[in-house]
């Protein structure tokens, strides 16, 4: 029999997947994205149903605690995602001030009226 925590984990990463697909429809996320996430809500499912999986993880990586084991994934997790972020948020300035100095000068070249 499956556990409450089981159930509700099993309806997150459906909904998170169906998710990643409509966005890759959209094409608003790359397949490589959609392959990371598919990856990363497959392996929580996994662990949600059968425990045993993290342990051997865990183990195999020398950490003492699944628990910590978690903790330590989620921080790298995050980190790499603000890495992400913040190169895409670079390229967007560069793109932005690259447009604005375009239009500037094509703004100079105009005849006045």
């Amino acid at each position: 029999m499956f556990g409450l925590i089981q159930i509700v984990m099993a309806i997150i990463v459906l909904f998170a997947i169906s998710r990643a697909v409509l966005r890759l429809k959209d094409r608003k996320i790359s397949l490589a994205a959609f392959l990371f996430w598919s990856f990363v809500w497959t392996a929580a499912l996994i662990i949600a149903f059968i425990p045993g999986s993290a342990m051997l993880i865990t183990d195999t990586l020398g950490v003492k605690n699944s628990i910590d084991f978690a903790v330590y994934l989620s921080i790298i997790l995050l980190f790499y995602l603000v890495f992400r972020i913040y190169v895409q948020l670079s390229n967007m300035s560069q793109h932005i001030t690259q447009l604005t100095r375009e239009l500037a000068i094509r703004g100079g070249k105009r005849k006045k009226r």
